[in-house]
């Protein structure tokens, strides 16, 4: 390798965040040629995780790292979701079994075969949605990387939105109990904005039973929860307030 070709692997490395990913779209664009790039590659240098998508040879990747790499140099919105978010925000109820996982939301596209890999310190599981019309986003400072995050207010809502298939209501309510903090104007904003009848009656009513003072400060009349309906599950207790249908266990506890 000639000392040019040191020089910017040299500078390359530097560049790059720890224990995350290249992107070849993104190393075009600060001039490294796709020739240089490969000359990279066979000296060991970087290795390929997938089409276009490289690593510092011998790193312990970085789930975080590589979902900001991808935004960052992608120009992509994929952020760190419902319970996951809720975890850096110092909520938790769930003790992970193996790997951790992380989910992911984002907009509608297509998923990165990337992201399916194994070499991740975390695993990765997405889900898109558009309930959201004015989406609830922040950056948090975690490990030093600036994490694209859903508020707490709306990861909590993200979390009912995948239940009960990836929570269950009983341990959503576990949290509810503790997000004592929540800003009742940013609640009050996603209410009202949010595209599911089914999640903002849950919400609702999960957050009159935790009995928050930011409840009381919610305007409910201009949430509209429609007029149907619901059954959120089977041979469970029936709320007439929030016309769900709600599980026996949730009801039960106090």
């Amino acid at each position: 390798m000639n000392i040019e070709a040191k020089t910017k692997i040299n500078r390359l490395l530097a560049l790059g965040i720890s224990k995350g990913l290249y992107f070849s779209s993104w190393l075009k664009k600060m001039g490294y040629s796709d020739q240089l790039i490969r000359q990279y590659r066979l000296s060991g240098w970087l290795s390929m995780l997938d089409k276009g998508v490289m690593y510092r040879t011998g790193s312990d990747l970085s789930a975080y790292s590589a979902l900001t790499c991808y935004n960052i140099q992608c120009e992509k919105q994929f952020r760190i979701a419902a319970h996951s978010a809720l975890e850096l925000f110092g909520y938790n109820h769930y003790v992970p079994m193996g790997k951790p996982v992380t989910m992911v939301g984002h907009p509608k596209q297509n998923i990165p075969n990337w992201m399916k890999s194994n070499l991740f310190d975390r695993s990765i599981k997405t889900f898109s949605t558009e309930i959201f019309t004015e989406p609830q986003i922040t950056n948090i400072d975690k490990e030093g990387l600036p994490l694209l995050t859903s508020t707490a207010e709306q990861a909590f809502l993200e979390c009912l939105l995948l239940a009960p298939v990836n929570y269950s209501y009983m341990d959503l309510f576990y949290i509810m109990e503790q997000l004592t903090a929540l800003r009742p104007e940013v609640v009050q904003h996603l209410l009202e904005s949010v595209k599911s009848q089914r999640v903002k009656r849950m919400f609702l009513y999960m957050a009159e039973k935790a009995n928050h003072y930011w409840f009381e400060m919610l305007e409910s009349s201009k949430v509209d929860l429609g007029t149907s309906k619901l059954q959120l599950v089977k041979d469970g207790v029936y709320i007439s307030k929030y016309k769900i249908t709600i599980p026996r266990d949730l009801y039960e506890y106090e």
